[in-house]
């Protein structure tokens, strides 16, 4: 029994996890981009985008129930998409949904320096709809026998299961059944933080680019060093 436990302790540590920590805190940092400077729109929060689409009508808001749709169908055809590629092109780069995220923040980043220099509004819902795109493809980045093992936005289902490990650690277990999501959980919102204090000092638009950059070092690490010298990922 030890051995297992001790692999798992390593496994808290290693290439895989740290990568996943990276991930998660561009994940709040894509999201915050996109919440501070906009009319609220959600990238990595589907439950409240779910609510606001059949809700928003209840409180005489459409456009907002139309928004919060889009973003859904959005993230959700970045999965799709993302998961196609995996299985047809990346076989080889298991991390390979970075990739596909680093172009639609630089696709969004372009479209939104648009209509920053020719408008005074918030940033426009359709270069969101690319970030939430992008998100969506994020979280197909860790697959296990064809499922994700690594919800990287999805922060209720992590707190879930941090919550479990506690519960299994206080009852005999490890403390390695919660750590992982904790340091999950606590990297998106050091992301999140970022983001918000990034908000404060430039524009909506520098804040993508910024997120651009992040992501497409990330996706230059995974494809030249991770995916030929670390751990192989199943899909």
């Amino acid at each position: 029994m030890a051995k297992p436990d001790l692999a798992r302790r390593r496994a808290l540590y290693d290439a895989e996890a740290r990568l996943s920590w990276v991930l998660a805190a561009l994940a709040g940092l894509i999201g915050a981009a996109a919440f501070t400077h906009t009319e609220g729109y959600f990238v990595t929060f589907m439950t409240g985008n779910t609510e606001r689409a059949v809700l928003g009508y209840f409180h005489d808001e459409p456009d907002i129930a139309v928004a919060a749709a889009l973003l859904m169908i959005s993230f959700l055809a970045g999965v799709v998409v993302s998961s196609w590629c995996r299985r047809r092109y990346w076989s080889g780069h298991p991390h390979g949904p970075t990739l596909l995220t680093t172009l639609s923040l630089a696709v969004a980043s372009l479209l939104d320096g648009i209509y920053w220099a020719t408008s005074t509004t918030n940033i426009d819902l359709i270069p969101i709809l690319f970030v939430a795109f992008g998100v969506g493809a994020l979280n197909t980045s860790f697959v296990k026998d064809g499922e994700v093992s690594i919800p990287l936005s999805y922060v209720t289902g992590t707190l879930v299961k941090m919550g479990q490990g506690i519960e299994r650690h206080i009852s005999g277990g490890d403390y390695a059944d919660w750590l992982n999501y904790f340091l999950l959980y606590t990297a998106f919102c050091v992301g999140a933080l970022l983001g918000g204090l990034l908000s404060k000092i430039v524009a909506g638009w520098a804040m993508l680019i910024t997120a651009t950059v992040v992501c497409l070092i990330t996706t230059c690490y995974t494809y030249l060093h991770l995916d030929r010298h670390g751990p192989p990922t199943t899909s």
